[in-house]
């Protein structure tokens, strides 16, 4: 979630929503994200909205946070009032949600789950640093109901974490996914940040053999971004580190292609791997697929049948908005079909089940011959898993699925397909 909101229309007070809106989100897939806006440190590399007590000073309260949110929740009900579907996924993100004590997330999943209800085989997730859980801690998350847990993991190398300000050691975050299992969950994600400066090849071969041993259903690795207003961004602009290099990031995305895959891992977007369908990230892919989410929380963004609207940025006026009976929107904006149309290509691209062709315009079509042509997508028909039936090219049927070199330049392809 990042720390800077984009401008936008004047959000309405009581979080009204324009005719028409809520029923065309009753057919798609609903989530809700709940922000945890908590850090115990700061870390070097991060641009999301999280405050740390320092921070913080006098004007964010922890112990009532978690009322706070349930305040939202029940909005969202009066907001959505003829929205008849349960809740298909709920994510916790942060900060670090494992900061609150397990029973104050409880509280405000049963929330969601007393206002909308739960679907059945719902995905419930929570992202945690691994120094913030323990097995009690863990089997109060499973007895609460979550499904899946996602360890911020990075780095096995100790001079990686170092660089990037993480607090674990490297060996803690295999020991939480070891504890999780033992708790009973299923689902266990370890996300890993390869590019740190500093990084060689041989330490992010030892990240991803390390991951591996641990045995998680799923991993996440991402390029680390420098984002400007960070200690990283700062750092390398005095030259005390040196930038990413691009070349050196490929390297290390093919090396995490072939050690995930070769132990079984799937990928199904491009940073994410997965061992199983079902061990996919559902609440990732409901964004992904432009679906149904809202976001409680300071900063949070929402989306119901092309609105788009994000909360005000700090916990206390966030408080202060709630406590009012308020909605907590800053801004909202509407979508028109061209944009959300744009936004389509922008991610499914980058999806293993690929971009239905149907959505590309007459440019992006020919544009789509020539990616095609240089290797990197291929055109395959419509499938449950949208890769059978693959062609070079031609036909407008089906879907455009990038090949191995093409996740490299995934970018460059966005960029071809909306000249």
């Amino acid at each position: 979630m990042p720390s800077t909101l984009p401008e936008g229309e004047v959000a309405p007070r009581d979080g009204a929503l324009p005719d028409g809106v809520v029923r065309e989100a009753a057919g798609r897939p609903l989530g809700f994200y709940l922000h945890v806006p908590f850090c115990a440190s700061r870390c070097g590399y991060c641009d999301f909205n999280t405050y740390t007590a320092r921070e913080l000073g006098g004007g964010g309260s922890q112990a009532s946070y978690a009322e706070t949110a349930v305040d939202e929740v029940r909005m969202a009900r009066r907001v959505l009032g003829d929205l008849d579907r349960p809740v298909d996924t709920v994510f916790f993100g942060g900060g670090t949600p494992t900061l609150l004590p397990a029973a104050d997330l409880g509280k405000m999943l049963a929330a969601v789950r007393d206002e909308f209800g739960l679907a059945p085989g719902a995905e419930v997730t929570t992202e945690a640093n691994p120094e913030s859980v323990d097995p009690a801690y863990l089997e109060a998350l499973l007895e609460a109901g979550f499904t899946r847990v996602s360890f911020g993991m990075q780095s096995a190398s100790s001079h990686v974490l170092r660089i990037l300000d993480r607090q674990h050691t490297p060996g803690r975050a295999l020991q939480a996914v070891k504890e999780a299992t033992a708790a009973g969950f299923e689902h266990v994600n370890l996300d890993l940040i390869y590019g740190t400066p500093g990084e060689s090849l041989d330490d992010w071969r030892a990240s991803l053999e390390s991951a591996l041993s641990a045995q998680p259903d799923h991993v996440s690795a991402y390029a680390l971004i420098i984002e400007d207003g960070t200690q990283l961004a700062r750092r390398i602009r005095r030259g005390e580190l040196p930038m990413p290099d691009d070349d050196d990031l490929a390297d290390k995305y093919v090396l995490a292609d072939e050690l995930l895959s070769a132990q079984g891992l799937r990928w199904y977007e491009v940073s994410n791997w997965a061992r199983s369908t079902a061990a996919r990230c559902r609440h990732n892919e409901l964004y992904w697929r432009g679906d149904t989410w809202w976001g409680i929380g300071p900063g949070a963004h929402s989306h119901v049948g092309g609105v788009r609207w994000w909360n005000v940025k700090h916990p206390s006026a966030y408080a202060e908005r709630i406590n009012a009976g308020e909605s907590p929107a800053h801004a909202r904006e509407i979508l028109d079909e061209e944009t959300r149309r744009v936004e389509r290509v922008l991610l499914e691209v980058r999806l293993s089940a690929g971009l239905p062709l149907d959505v590309l315009d007459e440019a992006g079509r020919a544009a789509a011959d020539q990616v095609v042509a240089d290797g990197l997508a291929l055109i395959a028909a419509d499938s449950a898993d949208g890769v059978d039936g693959v062609g070079d090219g031609g036909s407008w049927a089906g879907r455009l699925v990038l090949t191995d070199r093409g996740r490299l330049l995934a970018d460059a392809v966005v960029r071809d397909l909306l000249p």
